[in-house]
């Protein structure tokens, strides 16, 4: 009798499990960004950051073109060396303007990244508190697959089934590492 009542509590339990739904819900990130005070603010600086990078690119260029013009009406009885000179002059001020604009590039990219990552995290971490609160078990991003951002912005581990295709592979799962 006990173990007839057993068997019927674990059918009764598997049965449950199976008929168990899943909400699936999406986040539109760009949405969510434009409507956030702070991404606003977030734009203006990257424009006047952006704005200061490229009036001094056009500084720098504007003085290589008016060295260039004041070389090219060296009189014919210039000197060579002192062609010379100024051709290395010129060569220097291209190859640092150069520099100047990879540098700018990358200082733009950082600082985007560091006004930007504070923001995907607040909003990461609310999509993944709205997720539990209201029972879903994965939350995708709709416009993933035009602009290559995440597809999947929160999901339920207990679907993982990561360290099953480990094993079915042969392999066994070792713990996971921290890296948050």
């Amino acid at each position: 009798m006990r173990t007839l009542f057993l068997l019927l509590f674990c059918v009764v339990a598997v049965s449950a499990q199976a008929q168990e739904t899943q909400k699936i819900g999406f986040a539109d990130w760009n949405y969510i960004f434009n409507q956030l005070p702070e991404f606003k603010q977030i734009e203006n600086e990257l424009k006047t950051h952006g704005t200061q990078l490229e009036n001094q690119l056009k500084a720098k260029g504007q003085e290589l073109e008016n060295k260039y013009k004041a070389y090219q009406a060296m009189p014919a009885t210039t000197p060579d060396a002192i062609r010379a000179d100024k051709e290395r002059e010129l060569q220097g001020m291209q190859e640092s303007i150069q520099k100047f604009q990879q540098d700018a590039e990358v200082s733009l990219r950082n600082k985007q990244t560091a006004l930007m990552d504070p923001v995907f995290k607040k909003v990461g971490k609310a999509i993944e508190d709205v997720a539990k609160e209201n029972s879903y078990t994965f939350i995708i991003n709709p416009q993933s697959m035009s602009n290559g951002e995440d597809i999947l912005l929160y999901s339920d581990e207990k679907y993982n089934i990561s360290n099953l295709v480990l094993t079915k592979l042969g392999v066994t799962p070792k713990p996971p590492t921290a890296n948050k």
